[in-house]
């Protein structure tokens, strides 16, 4: 039988529904609304898209948001200050990077401006850090990682010791969601490029999450019998048939899949709406842990 689908979609709106009536109350005992702050730089395309979608999401649930916008050329002293800038705002409760920052603006030095109250985004290095330790609490969990975890919560399924396979070791998704997953007390296998035999160690696992951004990646006859398969890769192909000229496929061959696993996210509408949805979270979340005016 094939996999069950795992919505993000109605997840995110689910949860979304309950961030709504949590910030509408916030607002009503504190005169305003919880307020996302993002930081931009440059005019990269998906990034502004990015954006976009984010202050659109914090509308629909009543959350406020601005966006300080810099160029290309923007130094590092101007994108620090614009961090800053935010910090020291009362209205503001968590602050966006949008990533990746132009290559002549040292990333880890911005991150490290961010305050650890406002870092909804969890990426900050000490949250990063703190993640990683036995007996520590991040502040924030990163928003991706943190609603690959909810899929897979959704299924219902147990993961305290299941074998799982993280597929990708970026800062911003595998890394992350291999120590939230250890955290979870699964037995945790990173792949990346070098990873000898990488079909058969994806085999032997109960979880699989693809997050290495090549389109189609992970093959059907990779997946184990009855595992659950969360694919967070977003990767544009050409497509006749579409009037846009390409369609969005995951990291994922979808159909073969689907064929063998128990429950699978989908491409789009999988683990896209749902970290929107985490940062939401996060950012109402800072807003309630600073004390009333």
């Amino acid at each position: 039988m094939p996999a069950k689908i795992i919505d993000g979609r109605l997840v995110a709106e689910r949860l979304q529904a309950e961030i709504k009536g949590a910030a509408a109350e916030y607002k009503a005992s504190r005169g305003a609304a919880p307020g996302l702050g993002v930081v931009l730089v440059g005019d990269d395309s998906a990034s502004a898209m990015y954006v976009r979608m984010k202050r659109r999401a914090c509308e629909r649930v009543g959350l406020r948001s601005e966006a300080r916008i810099l160029p290309a050329d923007a130094t590092q002293a101007q994108v620090e200050a614009a961090v800053r800038a935010y910090n020291s705002d009362p209205a503001i409760h968590g602050i966006l990077l949008q990533l990746p920052l132009p290559s002549h603006v040292d990333e880890e030095a911005v991150l490290n401006e961010i305050s650890l109250a406002k870092d909804v985004d969890g990426i900050h290095p000490m949250n990063l850090g703190r993640l990683g330790m036995r007996g520590r609490e991040p502040t924030f969990t990163p928003a991706t990682p943190t609603g690959v975890m909810a899929l897979i919560k959704e299924t219902g399924v147990a993961i305290e010791g299941k074998r799982a396979v993280v597929i990708g070791r970026s800062n911003i998704v595998g890394l992350p969601v291999a120590l939230m997953l250890t955290n979870a007390n699964a037995t945790v296998t990173i792949c990346h490029s070098r990873t000898r035999d990488l079909p058969g160690t994806v085999k032997q696992a109960d979880i699989v999450v693809a997050a290495v951004g090549r389109p189609e990646f992970v093959k059907g006859d990779w997946i184990k019998a009855g595992a659950i398969v969360i694919d967070v890769g977003s990767n544009s192909v050409p497509d006749r048939a579409n009037e846009k000229g390409y369609r969005y496929v995951g990291d994922v061959e979808f159909e073969s899949a689907r064929a063998q696993a128990a429950y699978i996210s989908k491409v789009p509408g999988g683990v896209g709406p749902m970290t929107i949805t985490m940062l939401l979270a996060n950012t109402l979340k800072a807003a309630r842990a600073f004390p009333p005016a």
